[in-house]
């Protein structure tokens, strides 16, 4: 068994590094600058008013959709707000230095207008069952919007991206978290990976056999929670090494276009190792232009399409600009990123020295790890939705209950492989869903900025 699984993580380790990275540095920035000259930087001058419809200010029940802005952004934060936050940045660090942050930043800037463009859409193109319940999605806006142009094409992406969003939300809203939680756990207290497994499964199933009602009550209460404990105690961390904040920000930036190889045993040593772990750990945490956000958001009660893509352009600006950079900047502030630890260790040892001159050091295990298992645990649960909403549009609704029970057996899988295969395999399906999805939303972008400029009409004068 375990020469076949080597066999498979050198096989993904070859799409990775000579197919997949290129593929998502040709498209992925190049899209992003493109659609924020187009839109005019919207996401940046219409930000507030993106803040006052996520409070409710234009909440309307009557409006046709299961969940409202707030829960609608939360079940998509949980979904993004996960390891990618905690592991994948150090990670990013681990492998491609500091200056890896510097590109996961560019990622989640320019993603917040690519998480407006495909959630825009995603709501255009819904489809609203007898019941009241909604799917939606990337498939749906290929299917129905592409048509004309692409013709039988345009249903053969959608199929595609939706086996993707299968694989991926098997992948990375699943094995990487789980695998993250049973590691950390073990790393931390000893306990072994096949019973956290089990533990994690028994839990997950239990919750999403509610459908997205039960998840965006979780989640909406889940996500402020775990956010605010660990925001509090990275900032925390960060105030007391305050004084080296100028030299981190220099460091980052400057080994950002130098390629600067990391010190104490670290692998990163040259540019395109650091641009690339950079965008596939910012896309990976963030999920902008991979077009899954766009599931949840669809649900979503509201008269504007472009209402909700500004809700949706906020996730980024959160998961990324916000919490991945505290986590950075504790590991580069406190020269965490020098020990030469791999994955969540890192993070570990950051906050650790972090806390340590104020005595609390010995409870940055714990901190960690409790950041760590409701990220992840929201993740699995949001990312259940995604694939089952993908299950549904491709074989039907009666599928839907077979796919938990895979769902669940993934779960317990991620758990007890090694975490070296997991991450090859959630870059590689990331691609599959990223691509296709970008190639959609540029060919529509007219329709988007047809409804963006007929939503910021009818509300000149109000915002």
């Amino acid at each position: 068994m375990n020469g076949f699984l080597e066999y498979v993580d050198k096989f993904i380790v070859g799409y990775n590094e000579y197919i997949g990275q290129y593929l998502l540095l040709a498209f992925l920035i190049p899209t992003g600058i493109y659609f924020a000259f187009k839109f005019r930087f919207l996401h940046v001058t219409k930000f507030f008013h993106s803040l006052r419809i996520i409070s409710g200010k234009y909440d309307n029940p009557d409006d046709v959709g299961d969940i409202n802005h707030f829960r609608a952004l939360t079940t998509a934060l949980s979904a993004t707000v996960g390891t990618g936050n905690i592991v994948g940045v150090a990670l990013a660090i681990y492998y491609g230095g500091p200056g890896a942050i510097f590109w996961m930043w560019v990622t989640g800037f320019l993603g917040m207008i690519l998480k407006f463009t495909e959630c825009t859409l995603s709501f255009i193109y819904r489809k609203v069952h007898p019941d009241g319940s909604i799917s939606g999605g990337p498939m749906y806006y290929m299917e129905l919007g592409l048509k004309e142009k692409l013709g039988s094409l345009a249903k053969i992406m959608a199929v595609i991206f939706a086996f993707a969003t299968i694989l991926c939300s098997l992948g990375t809203g699943n094995m990487a978290q789980s695998n993250s939680i049973s590691d950390v756990f073990n790393t931390n207290y000893g306990i072994p990976t096949w019973g956290t497994g089990l533990f994690i499964t028994t839990l997950v199933l239990l919750v999403i056999v509610g459908g997205i009602k039960r998840i965006a009550q979780v989640t909406s209460k889940l996500v402020p929670f775990m956010a605010a404990m660990y925001f509090i105690s990275a900032i925390v961390a960060t105030v007391i090494y305050f004084d080296q904040l100028p030299a981190a920000f220099l460091l980052i930036i400057e080994s950002a276009f130098t390629g600067q190889a990391a010190t104490g045993g670290f692998i990163g040593a040259a540019f395109i190792y650091t641009l690339r772990f950079g965008v596939a750990r910012g896309l990976f945490s963030n999920e902008a232009g991979q077009g899954s956000a766009a599931i949840a958001h669809a649900a979503a009660k509201t008269e504007y399409p472009v209402r909700e893509g500004l809700v949706a352009s906020v996730g980024p600006f959160v998961d990324t600009i916000i919490i991945c950079s505290l986590t950075a900047m504790v590991i580069v502030v406190t020269g965490a990123w020098t020990s030469g630890i791999k994955g969540v260790g890192m993070t570990v040892e950051g906050f650790y020295r972090g806390l340590k001159p104020i005595g609390l050091g010995s409870w940055s295990q714990h901190v960690v790890a409790a950041g760590l298992i409701m990220f992840a645990f929201s993740t699995i649960i949001s990312w259940s939705y995604y694939g089952n909403r993908a299950v549904e549009y491709l074989f039907g609704e009666k599928s839907i209950r077979l796919y938990q029970w895979v769902f669940g057996l993934f779960v317990f899988l991620g758990s007890i492989w090694g975490i070296d295969l997991v991450w090859h395999f959630v870059d590689m399906v990331i691609t599959f869903m990223t691509i296709p999805n970008l190639i959609a939303i540029v060919l529509l972008s007219s329709i988007v900025k047809r409804e963006a400029d007929k939503y910021f009409k009818v509300m000149k004068g109000v915002i």
